[in-house]
């Protein structure tokens, strides 16, 4: 009999059976002799709320995958306003390959768990890997279309539409694989009021104005402010004006 080489008898290395980076981001192009390769140079972290990962024009020296949390990216104008320009969620890649600084800030927006890596590791594995090195395209590709995307609600919709479009948003990234069954979804907001207006180029009184609409109308409920229930995605879809 063939042996079943899956998560509990295989050569992968423990810390990446059960990671959703290795399953679903880059690591997934991986063979388990690369794994443990890489392995042998990763290193696990916890970060707290609000704490700076990366700073704008920080030289690069690392890499990570995104185990758990949410990461906001930002940029500074030279007033010292912020602007949140990005998103990013498990399991994506943080981090501009082959880049010698970063093009953004990034700060944990809620608890984020990272596994990170060398820079100069990772580039050669993404050398040596065109399996790799496609999944880096790829996720690459998508946040390109979901920023696009974005520059459609940011531009041509009204603020209700805005914060519809905010609350699919973390809804569709929290849990990308669940089917839509007509069953109420439940989120936690991973911005505070202030930081999805700055998203969302509103003002924390709009947002909030537009949260008790959105209540009013049936299509959210409000158990505090951060947990958000949706009794109906497509139905929310349709008032945000995008395809469900």
């Amino acid at each position: 009999m063939t042996q079943r080489q899956d998560i509990h008898n295989s050569e992968i290395p423990v810390l990446c059976r059960s990671c959703d980076a290795r399953h679903k981001g880059i690591c997934g192009a991986l063979d388990a002799e690369q794994l443990v390769r890489l392995s042998k140079h990763t290193s696990k972290s916890r970060h707290a709320p609000d704490t700076e990962l990366r700073a704008l024009s920080e030289v690069q020296g690392a890499y990570a995958n995104i185990l758990g949390g949410v990461v906001k990216l930002t940029k500074l104008m030279a007033d010292g306003r912020q602007q949140i320009v990005g998103l990013q969620f498990a399991p994506d890649f943080m981090g501009r390959p082959f880049s010698d600084e970063n093009a953004v800030s990034m700060e944990a927006a809620t608890e984020v768990r990272l596994c990170s890596f060398p820079k100069r590791v990772l580039e050669d594995m993404l050398r040596e890997s065109p399996q790799m090195a496609q999944r880096l395209h790829r996720q690459s590709l998508a946040e390109l279309n979901e920023a696009r995307d974005w520059l459609l609600t940011l531009g041509r919709k009204t603020a209700a539409e805005k914060v519809a479009s905010f609350i699919l948003l973390i809804a569709r990234h929290i849990d990308p694989e669940r089917e839509d069954d007509g069953r109420p979804v439940e989120i936690e907001f991973p911005l505070k009021r202030a930081d999805i207006a700055d998203f969302l180029g509103l003002t924390t009184e709009t947002v909030s104005r537009q949260l008790t609409h959105l209540r009013k109308r049936g299509l959210i409920l409000i158990s505090d402010r951060r947990t958000i229930t949706i009794p109906d995605v497509e139905t929310l879809a349709q008032a945000a004006e995008q395809e469900c």
